[in-house]
């Protein structure tokens, strides 16, 4: 990302952000409930315009202010980067398999049994095989949180893309959503995570961004943030925002 800025009328939501990610790196972004998180991962996927700045994605450009979200060299970047939203978004009247090889049909991906396989695969990876034919309204909010993740992979992305994944859900489900996570993390995933789960984000990530006011603040390693002999202000801060104690 270099340079991005995004308005809502004289309100800058991302000022001048530039922000590299490399592959294979887990990267969370951590901040206050008005700080451009959420608008910034969704300017990466084309969701949110920006008004100034572009993206560059394996090494070719991407995305650029003023771009048509329907042109082929935007779209055809965009299928490389799947989302999982705070809410879910499964279409309530398919079941949960048919939820999942939606965009694959959409797309001509496969033939419709080699889909609705690769489906079922992912539903295994997600541990939920055994509810491959139900409703969403059958579900729990963590199982539906990762039939949310399964439709993500189906179009096989490069980049996952996570808005607080885990805000929607009560305490006890939020773990089972967090495994899957970390499972594609080992794997090697490239992923963006917007979270408030601290300890989480101290756990799996490889960077921590802090953001406030629409500005990238800090992007730093964990490790620094568990280091306490750093006296830095803005480390001092963003520890005393995740809760980081000289105990960790």
């Amino acid at each position: 990302m270099r340079s991005i800025t995004k308005r809502y009328g004289n309100h800058t939501v991302l000022n001048n952000i530039s922000l590299s990610v490399a592959g294979g790196d887990v990267v969370s972004i951590i901040g206050s409930s008005v700080s451009g998180k959420t608008s910034l991962i969704r300017t990466i996927n084309a969701l949110e315009p920006m008004n100034s700045g572009k993206i560059i994605l394996f090494g070719e450009s991407y995305l650029s202010a003023g771009d048509d979200p329907d042109h082929r060299r935007v779209r055809s970047g965009v299928r490389r980067i799947g989302m999982v939203f705070q809410n879910f978004i499964l279409v309530p009247h398919l079941s949960v398999v048919d939820n999942i090889t939606m965009a694959p049909q959409y797309h001509r991906q496969d033939s419709p049994q080699a889909m609705r396989d690769g489906a079922l695969g992912l539903l295994d990876k997600v541990g939920l095989l055994a509810h491959a034919d139900k409703y969403p309204h059958q579900l729990s909010g963590g199982q539906q949180q990762r039939v949310a993740i399964a439709r993500a992979l189906a179009l096989q992305p490069d980049i996952m893309l996570f808005d607080e994944p885990t805000a929607a859900l009560d305490l006890e489900l939020v773990g089972d959503v967090l495994k899957v996570i970390q499972r594609l993390a080992k794997e090697g995933m490239t992923m963006l995570i917007v979270t408030h789960e601290m300890d989480f984000a101290l756990n799996i990530s490889d960077r921590v961004i802090f953001m406030q006011g629409g500005h990238l603040q800090l992007d730093v390693l964990p490790e620094v943030l568990r280091n306490h002999a750093n006296p830095h202000e803005t480390l001092q801060r963003v520890r005393k925002f995740m809760g980081i104690t000289s105990g960790l």
